[in-house]
């Protein structure tokens, strides 16, 4: 069996070395893999945001199953691409995938079933801003909705900062998404379950 593993990142060169365990797996193909997985699979100089020109490459190396790591092209829909294409792939489709590219869509999920969250309000504007602050302690939580590499989070503790923060965001700091997300302060160890 040939699998073939989309990023490039600390966690696909992980999932190389676990997928080559399995004593029926023929070749792992990284698309495009990183400097750890060239040395115990095949990269492929490819960008993954394509997602016709990476189909063609999994067709060339007869990929039988192909596993997502990375969020960008998750929630760009590669896994409906691909299955639309008669390719098996691991990871969600884009619907789902906006659990972790939406932090809006996320926090509307669990407010809608009774998951518990920190208090929040989705914000388009400084009035909406406002709004939350008067009715929150601080230091409060400030979030770009969308997809920011690890950089959306800021933890403010003055009205000052949420207001700097907020303006960067509205201006397009990150691109994915120029509407924000307040939350109010919860302490304590951080865990994600995906």
């Amino acid at each position: 069996m040939n699998i073939g593993l989309i990023g490039s990142g600390g966690r696909e060169h992980s999932l190389c070395i676990k997928i080559l365990e399995s004593k029926i797996v023929k070749k792992v193909i990284c698309f495009p893999g990183n400097a750890g997985t060239a040395k115990i699979a095949t990269n492929v100089d490819v960008d993954i945001l394509n997602f016709k020109k990476l189909l063609s490459h999994i067709k060339y190396y007869k990929i039988n199953l192909v596993l997502v790591g990375p969020e960008e092209p998750l929630v760009n829909g590669l896994v409906d691409f691909l299955k639309k294409n008669k390719i098996k792939a691991f990871g969600p489709c884009k619907y789902a995938a906006k659990l972790e590219g939406s932090k809006a869509f996320m926090k509307k999920i669990c407010e809608q079933n009774g998951i518990p969250t920190a208090r929040f309000k989705i914000c388009k504007n400084r009035v909406q801003i406002l709004n939350f602050m008067n009715n929150c302690k601080f230091p409060i939580v400030v979030k770009a909705n969308g997809l920011a590499a690890g950089k959306g989070v800021t933890i403010c503790k003055t009205q000052k900062q949420v207001l700097d923060v907020s303006s960067k965001i509205f201006k397009g700091k990150f691109k994915s998404s120029k509407i924000l997300i307040l939350e109010e302060f919860l302490e304590g160890e951080e865990a994600s379950y995906f």
